[in-house]
This record gives C-alpha cells, sequence and structure tokens, in this order.
C-alpha cells in the first residue's frame, strides 16, 4: 500500500487516524503508531501550552518505525490559543499540522522552517488551490461522507476533481470504515485516507462507555445533519434527544444570522453553547446527548483496542 502519503510520512499504511475533538488522545495515537499509520490530535484537546508540551514529548518517545504522528490547529481569528500552540509544536517538533478552518499562510511558514510538514483541510477545488499556492505539502479533501463539519461533495468527485487539478497529494477525508472503502478512495486518486469516527469507539478513547456504545448500537442511517452545536451544519448520531431539540437553528438564530453585524456574533454565541453540549455528553453519563459522528461508524460492531481497529482497516 506504498503511496505518495506513506512516503511523505514514513508510515506503512495510506491512513491518518484523524484528529477529532475531545475524543483524540497520546495512547490512542501511540498505538496507531504502533499499528503502523498516522496519529493526529487537535491541539485544543489541551487547556494550556504546557500540557500540550508534555503531549508531543510522549509522543516523541514513543514513535516506532512505521508510524508518525501530527496536531491540528484551529488557524482563524477566533482560536486566540492557535498562535501560542503554533509556537510550541515548531519549538517540541512534529511530524505534520493538519489546518482548518482558517488561512494556513503563517502555519506553512512557520512549520516549514522548523521542518514540520503541513496538510490543509478543504472542501472544493478553490480552496484547494489557495493553500497549494501557499506551499502545503498535501490537501485534506473532506466530502460529503466526513463526520463532524463535513464538505458537500461525494469522495469520488471531489478526489478525482483535485487530483486533476492539483500536484500536491491528496488525501480523503470522510465515509471510510472498512478496507474496501480505503481502496475505493485509492482508486479515485487519493494518496490516502483520513479516519476519525470508528476509532470513537475504540478501549483508549476519552469518551464515556455511552458514546462508545452508540457507535456501536447506531449506523449510517442513524447520522443527521445538525446546525445546534456550531451553527454550521455537523453531523450527529439521531438519539431520542436529538430528535426531541430538532437539527435547525432557532427562529431567532436564523433571523439574527441575516444580519452581517451580528451573524459572527450569533456563530460564536452558537459554537461556544454547542461545544459544551458536546462536552457533557462525551465524558459525562447525560440524557442529552449530542454525540458528533460520521456514517463509516456502520462497520463499528465492538468497541476494540485501536490497534485492532487499525488492523481491520488495513487488513
Amino acid at each position: 500500500m506504498a503511496t505518495k502519503l506513506t512516503k511523505l510520512l514514513q508510515i506503512t499504511y495510506p491512513v491518518i487516524q484523524a484528529p477529532m475533538f475531545l475524543v483524540s488522545n497520546t495512547k490512542m495515537v501511540i498505538e496507531a503508531m504502533k499499528g503502523g499509520i498516522a496519529g493526529c490530535i487537535p491541539a485544543l484537546n489541551y487547556r494550556t501550552l504546557d500540557e500540550l508540551r508534555l503531549a508531543i514529548k510522549e509522543l516523541k518517545e514513543a514513535k516506532v518505525e512505521g508510524g508518525s504522528f501530527g496536531f491540528n490547529l484551529i488557524v482563524n481569528k477566533s482560536n486566540v490559543k492557535y498562535k501560542g500552540q503554533l509556537e510550541v509544536l515548531c519549538e517540541e517538533g512534529c511530524d505534520f499540522i493538519i489546518t482548518s478552518l482558517g488561512s494556513p499562510e503563517e502555519t506553512i511558514k512557520q512549520a516549514h522552517k522548523a521542518g514540520i510538514k503541513v496538510f490543509c483541510d478543504v472542501v472544493d477545488l478553490k480552496f484547494a488551490k489557495k493553500v497549494e499556492h501557499l506551499g502545503a505539502d498535501a490537501i485534506i479533501a473532506v466530502n460529503n461522507q466526513a463526520g463532524g463539519h463535513r464538505g458537500d461533495t461525494s469522495p469520488e468527485e471531489l478526489i478525482k476533481h483535485l487530483v486533476a487539478n492539483c500536484s500536491i497529494p491528496v488525501i480523503s477525508a470522510g465515509g471510510v470504515g472498512c478496507k474496501a472503502d480505503i481502496d475505493r478512495m485509492l482508486s479515485y486518486g487519493a494518496a490516502g485516507v483520513s479516519v476519525g469516527s470508528p476509532f470513537i469507539a475504540s478501549v483508549e478513547a476519552n469518551v464515556t462507555y455511552e458514546y462508545k456504545q452508540a457507535c456501536v448500537d447506531y449506523g449510517a442511517d442513524d447520522i443527521v445533519v445538525t446546525e445546534r452545536i456550531s451553527g454550521t451544519p455537523c453531523t450527529v448520531i439521531n438519539t431520542p434527544y436529538v430528535q426531541k431539540i430538532g437539527t435547525k437553528a432557532t427562529w431567532i438564530e436564523s433571523l439574527l444570522n441575516k444580519n452581517r453585524k451580528l451573524k459572527k456574533w450569533v456563530k460564536m454565541i452558537r459554537f461556544s453553547i454547542g461545544m459544551k453540549a458536546t462536552e457533557k455528553a462525551a465524558t459525562k453519563a447525560t440524557y442529552k446527548t449530542v454525540w458528533v459522528a460520521g456514517p463509516s461508524i456502520e462497520y463499528t460492531n465492538e468497541i476494540l483496542p485501536t490497534k485492532a481497529i487499525v488492523e481491520r482497516l488495513v487488513k
């Protein structure tokens, strides 16, 4: 399974364990590396820069041949921790950074000075060409099968379109729950895949048993898109609570979103409320179950160690 991604990151299989807010942690990534793939953690999973620094040191000490690790950075202005996180990553070192929700220009510039590769989330060709021009090492093509905040285009259409028009590797994000899915994405021209939701139901994940079991009990048909978490469409499991509160923005949010001056603040408030609700559902047993996941949980039949999930995906 040698591809441009395996060469870029010196990994055995062309798979990145996707960064997941609240879910990803060093234990998962260490086991992912042992399985021959790359692992990634959102920098925002660490409340302080010291915690982030310790996580990097732990991963560096545990790194094995055939595996690699990186971190995800939210690079827009709303992330007040961004500059400090980037500085720590460049000081301590990691194999790669995945950027989301903003211009990666500064990240690419600083990371390359430190010898760190940068992959950028995109949902269309317009942004793919922008990040390629800025010097990104690869594109993370977020399709309409991704969990969390997803794109609007099917994996086949998006991958083929980007591969035909970009000169850097394209990594597909979304819709991968088994080896047949990986093979399909590679057949479209992808250099690798980013896989998130199947790892929620891992032994090492920092979430409740209820969240993990929900990924076992529910399937692809139970995934719905809601505007009630961040103000931006996001995929969640259609639990009774989600059905009760609905998936559309409230009438007052819809009204305020039409006001250019207020739209930004409404989204920030909705994001803050939604993230707190998501954190409670992920880390505490509660009837208010807002569990983020993608349709690739279809193949999750039991809670397994991370390494066993990797084996299911690649073998």
